[in-house]
């Protein structure tokens, strides 16, 4: 399937930068950005791109299937060898935006729990303090409305799941999330559920989000030049939600 034909049915992915090396993308929410042993989806990012430039994209970095955001690939060996670098590195400055559960009770906090493979077959990531690798994440509270939150968040290491297993561990799991979020539940968020007074049908009412609210942001690199920011804006489901929760 080329990408023109993908695109007709649903949007994967929108270029925010390109040049001679580099291709940066906000991609969707439910597209994989390559296959893995666990994950052979015939519709991946690569090979859309692949189709697209009519030739070779390296993989530079990675995003869950279900987070949208910024990710970027390289469109030579050279360019993928430097930024690869850079994101080993920490010299690759990622921003996150998340929509979690609750309402913490803290402003800005650090979270540097080990992490290590879970193994089960959902392929989750674990809290071990004994054998996992050395993760950090910084928080900060963006606002509440009702009994949700967001929230921006900076990795410091780039362990799969981070963020959202973090998260999950201060007890305040990303909305929608099928993995983590609680009791395994990923409950769709509706507006009823933190407007105040909200007295539309609950039979009629859809959903404003219904999807792993998590959104890779910014992401800032050493290429082409120092400090080279990049930005993706909120997609529309994502944007709607929080636009509603500034409101009430």
């Amino acid at each position: 399937m080329i990408v023109e034909d993908y695109m007709k049915q649903k949007p994967p992915f929108t270029i925010i930068y390109e040049d001679t090396h580099i291709t940066a993308v906000n991609k969707a929410a439910g597209i994989a950005v390559s296959g893995d042993r666990w994950d052979e989806s015939a519709e991946r990012l690569d090979k859309l791109l692949g189709s697209y430039y009519n030739g070779p994209i390296f993989i530079v970095h990675r995003l869950d299937r279900d987070t949208s955001g910024i990710i970027v690939f390289a469109r030579d060996e050279d360019t993928h060898w430097h930024l690869s670098k850079a994101f080993e590195s920490r010299e690759a400055a990622k921003t996150y935006c998340a929509v979690v559960h609750g309402r913490p009770a803290w402003t800005e906090t650090d979270c540097d729990l080990a992490l290590a493979p879970n193994g089960d077959k959902l392929h989750r990531t674990t809290i071990d303090k004994h054998h996992g690798k050395k993760s950090l994440t910084h928080f900060r509270l963006l606002f509440s409305a009702g009994s949700y939150s967001v929230v921006e968040a900076r990795p410091a290491t780039g362990r799969t799941h981070q963020i959202r297993v973090h998260l999950a561990s201060l007890g305040h799991p990303v909305v929608c999330d099928p993995l983590y979020g609680a009791r395994n539940s990923p409950k769709p968020v509706y507006l009823s559920s933190f407007k105040k007074g909200w007295r539309g049908d609950p039979l009629e009412e859809k959903p404003l989000l219904e999807r792993l609210g998590l959104h890779a942001a910014r992401l800032i690199l050493p290429y082409p030049t120092e400090g080279f920011t990049l930005e993706a804006p909120l997609p529309r489901d994502m944007a709607a939600l929080i636009k509603q929760m500034q409101k009430h």
